[in-house]
């Protein structure tokens, strides 16, 4: 009996991942979609499974829970069609076509395929951080997702980096909070001078005080953050500083590693795509949300480029008579 092969598998399951299906579904190219087993970075749902309350994303003036949000994005990829396998891709082949996509359990062809494995924050990995981040209680690696919620709004709040995201994320939460706390470990920041120039300005307005030295060594709080114990790095000297929220901006991993060198990267291993489109450097392979975005990082962002990504891919097949 011949294999089957699919028209298109979709890798990665957050708002790209899920919009693409929507669209692809749609155009009755019956998407199958590896949305990952919570292993390696790819969770299913994406980072947004990290989110509470979701109030930028248009179409919820009430906001939304991130879960639920993504729970409604499957439900209607499903409806149109979708077929899901919830397992984490280990292996890919895209030296010819089809391609071959694997998990542990199965092994499936495909004509086009989507890759929107997205990018994972980069964590402090101490265990009330994660535990906190997970329930909501004040821990996170998304300022503009979060920091308008009323749960930090005039509060001491803590961010944690010396980048030009950390600098970013700070100075928007200077328009919610009372004081924002800049930790960083070393004694100059990292960020472009612009952005050095900005946190400068903020701190001798008072809204930002730069920590240097010093790092996050554990998270305090039972339900919601109550304060961080920084030490610092050349004295070793400890102490405790009160907060109630606490925003990680010391990076992301693109989740790019099973693709291993069949695809090309840019040096910060994000998947390189041709400007104003999703195609990748494999003829067939297109990508789109945050495995390929390390500027804007969003949700509404990353559904525009699943978006993208199976209008591309069902051009792509048509031209060579695949409907």
């Amino acid at each position: 009996m011949a294999e089957k092969t699919e028209k298109v598998i979709i890798i990665g399951s957050g708002p790209a991942g899920l919009t693409a299906a929507i669209y692809a579904a749609r155009a009755n190219l019956e998407p199958l979609m590896f949305e990952g087993f919570n292993a390696g970075g790819l969770i299913p749902g994406g980072q947004l499974m990290f989110t509470t309350d979701v109030e930028n994303y248009p179409g919820f003036p009430e906001g939304i829970m991130g879960p639920q949000m993504m729970m409604k994005f499957r439900e209607q990829a499903e409806r149109f069609g979708t077929r899901f396998i919830r397992e984490d891709v280990r292996e890919v082949d895209f030296s010819k076509g089809p391609f071959r996509v694997s998990s542990d359990e199965h092994t499936e062809h495909a004509h086009a395929v989507i890759i929107s494995t997205g990018a994972r924050a980069n964590w402090l990995e101490l265990e009330n951080e994660q535990r906190l981040a997970k329930s909501g209680g004040g821990v996170s690696a998304c300022a503009v997702c979060d920091g308008a919620l009323p749960a930090f709004r005039n509060q001491e709040l803590v961010v944690v980096g010396g980048g030009d995201s950390a600098v970013e994320e700070a100075s928007f939460l200077t328009k919610f909070a009372s004081k924002v706390h800049l930790i960083h470990r070393r004694d100059e920041l990292r960020a472009s001078k612009i952005m050095q120039e900005r946190a400068f300005k903020l701190r001798d307005e008072g809204k930002i005080e730069i920590v240097w030295d010093s790092q996050v060594i554990e998270v305090l709080g039972d339900e919601t953050i109550s304060a961080v114990m920084l030490k610092n790095t050349k004295t070793g000297d400890e102490r405790k500083l009160p907060c109630k929220g606490m925003f990680l901006a010391i990076g992301h991993t693109p989740n790019t590693e099973i693709f291993g060198d069949q695809i090309d990267l840019h040096e910060n291993r994000y998947i390189k795509v041709k400007p104003g489109t999703s195609l990748t450097s494999v003829e067939g392979v297109f990508a789109s949300g945050d495995v390929v975005d390390f500027t804007y990082r969003q949700a509404v962002t990353a559904a525009g480029t699943g978006c993208m990504a199976a209008l591309d891919a069902e051009r792509w097949l048509a031209a060579r008579g695949i409907e």
